[in-house]
């Protein structure tokens, strides 16, 4: 320490000073940052709701766009054939870490908490090749279904942009509740719209 001290330049304090609250802003601004940066906002976290917002096509209470999508391990599934049960509609990519996050939930926090319930989950890969989501599910090593998007021909009848997205639609085939992002308030708001529409 003393050899630090006998070494230490005058303005250093204020440099550091500078420095850690550059850092304070960086971290913020990754926190609240949009999550497709190539068409991110410059001016802040409000004008980047207002973008996401802008970007939504769908809102509770609209009749959910009726879509097929393949699986990755064959087969398909199209919305409308689900009518009478819940569906959790997930679109994600594997570049994306909060959709990563919402991924590595999935299994237990949600596919295994409703089993035995009428909920269908739909985890759909947004614009990606198969090849790119087999290898990101054999390196997880995640067991449940995983469907694609490649041409974002489903993606674009909810939004425009901004994933994740997770659409809870009810038995009736209406939106129940949308959420772009995803946190631990997310995934709360997402249990309870899943447990509301199952009781309905």
């Amino acid at each position: 320490m003393a050899i630090m001290k006998n070494h230490k330049k005058r303005g250093s304090t204020p440099s550091l000073i500078f420095m850690l609250i550059v850092l304070i802003a960086v971290v913020v601004a990754i926190i609240f940052w949009p999550v497709d940066s190539a068409t991110a906002s410059t001016t802040g976290f409000a004008t980047a709701q207002d973008d996401i917002e802008s970007t939504t096509l769908i809102h509770a209470g609209d009749v959910a766009p009726d879509f097929t999508v393949e699986a990755l391990k064959g087969g398909g599934v199209t919305l409308s054939e689900l009518r009478g049960k819940v569906v959790l509609v997930s679109f994600w990519a594997t570049w994306c870490p909060p959709c990563r996050q919402e991924l590595s939930h999935m299994q237990e926090g949600v596919i295994d908490r409703f089993a035995g319930s009428d909920l269908v989950v739909l985890p759909i890969s947004r614009g990606e090749k198969r090849e790119t989501v087999a290898r990101f599910i054999d390196k997880t090593g995640y067991t449940f279904p995983v469907y694609l998007d490649a041409n974002q021909e489903a993606y674009h009848k909810y939004a425009t942009n901004y994933i994740p997205r997770s659409v809870v639609v009810d038995r009736k085939g209406e939106v129940a509740y949308v959420a772009v992002g995803y946190d631990e308030q997310v995934a709360r708001e997402i249990d309870e719209a899943i447990t509301k529409a199952l009781a309905e």
